[in-house]
C-alpha cells in the first residue's frame, strides 16, 4: 500500500515539476531535497506531524509557519495536501520517489557498486565511464561499498538492474553446476 501511496503522490509532485515555467522544476526539486535533508535532521518535527492527538488544522499552521516563504507556494501547497489526507508519514517514501524521477528525466544514473576491495580513483573512473557507455545515462552518481563476502569482482545496481560479476556468485553458480551433474 505504501508504494502506491508514494507512486501516486510523488507522479503528483513530478507533474507539478515538469510544468517547469521559468527553471520551476529545477527549484521544487532543490527545495524537495532541502526538506528531506531538514526532516532527516529533525526526526521531532516527523512526531510532531505524525502525531494523533494533534488536530490536522493545528498540523496546517504549523507547515504555514515552518515553510511559507521558504518553499514555492507549489511545495506548500503539496505539503498541506499530505497532511490533509493524513499521508504525512509516507513522505519520505513520496520524497524518495520524486527524487528517483527527477533524475531519471535529468539523465543521471545513481549507480551501486559493491566490490570485494577498496579501489582506487582511476578504476573508478574507469567504471563510471563504462556504465555510462552502456547505459543511457549521461552522468553518474556512483555509490561505493567494499564487501570482502564477494571474494573478488563486484556488484553493480542501477535501478532494478544487478550485474552481478562477483567471484563468490560464480562459485556458487559452479557448485549448482556440479550438484546437478552428480544428481543426473
Amino acid at each position: 500500500m505504501a508504494k502506491l501511496v508514494s507512486k501516486t503522490y510523488g507522479e503528483a509532485l513530478y507533474e507539478i515539476a515538469m510544468q517547469d515555467e521559468a527553471g520551476k522544476g529545477k527549484v521544487l526539486f532543490d527545495e524537495v531535497v532541502g526538506i528531506s535533508d531538514i526532516l532527516k535532521e529533525n526526526p521531532q518535527f516527523d512526531k510532531l506531524m505524525e502525531h494523533p492527538g494533534i488536530p490536522k488544522q493545528e498540523k496546517l499552521e504549523i507547515l504555514q509557519q515552518v515553510f511559507k516563504s521558504r518553499v514555492c507556494d507549489e511545495l506548500l501547497g503539496f505539503l498541506e495536501v499530505i497532511v490533509s489526507k493524513e499521508r504525512y508519514k509516507e513522505l519520505p517514501e513520496i520524497i524518495e520517489y520524486f527524487i528517483a524521477k527527477m533524475k531519471e528525466h535529468a539523465k543521471i544514473g545513481v549507480a551501486f557498486i559493491t566490490t570485494a576491495v577498496e579501489i582506487d580513483a582511476k578504476k573508478r573512473a574507469e567504471i563510471e565511464a563504462r556504465i555510462l557507455a552502456t547505459t543511457k545515462y549521461e552522468t553518474l552518481e556512483p555509490h561505493y561499498e567494499v564487501d570482502a563476502s564477494l571474494l573478488g569482482g563486484m556488484v553493480i545496481r542501477i535501478g532494478d538492474r544487478v550485474v552481478d560479476s562477483s567471484i563468490s556468485t560464480k562459485l556458487g553458480e559452479l557448485k549448482k553446476q556440479l550438484l546437478q551433474i552428480q544428481l543426473g
